[in-house]
C-alpha cells in the first residue's frame, strides 16, 4: 500500500527495513537512529543516495539494517517529509507512543 502525492510514492518498510527517528547527527553522513523495533543504530547514508537523503535531528527515516551487526548498524534509505509522516501515523505505520 503506497500513497500517491503529486506522482510521488511514499516508500514503506519491506523485509527487514524499519522506520526510525534521528536522535543525533554524528557527522560524515552518519546518524544515531532510534528505530521502531526498539534498537538504536548508527546509520550511514550510502554514497549513491547522499544527494537525495538529508539528515536532520528528529526526522523520520527508513532504515535498512545491515546483514552483519544489524542490531547496531544500518543504512538510511529515505527521509520522510512532514506530510508523509502524518500519513504514516494516520495509517498505523508509526504509533506516537513508540517514540
Amino acid at each position: 500500500m503506497k500513497r500517491k502525492d503529486n506522482d510521488k510514492e511514499t516508500p514503506l518498510p519491506k523485509d527487514r527495513q524499519v522506520i526510525g527517528i534521528i536522535e543525533e547527527v554524528v557527522g560524515w553522513a552518519h546518524a544515531r537512529v532510534k528505530c521502531l523495533d526498539g534498537k538504536v543504530r548508527i546509520c550511514r547514508v550510502p554514497k549513491k543516495l547522499s544527494s537525495k537523503v538529508y539528515l536532520i535531528k528528529n526526522a523520520y527515516v527508513l532504515v535498512d539494517p545491515w546483514e552483519i551487526d544489524g542490531d547496531r548498524k544500518g543504512d538510511i534509505l529515505y527521509t520522510y517529509s512532514q506530510n508523509e509522516v502524518e500519513w504514516l501515523k494516520k495509517n498505523g505505520y508509526i504509533k506516537t507512543e513508540e517514540f
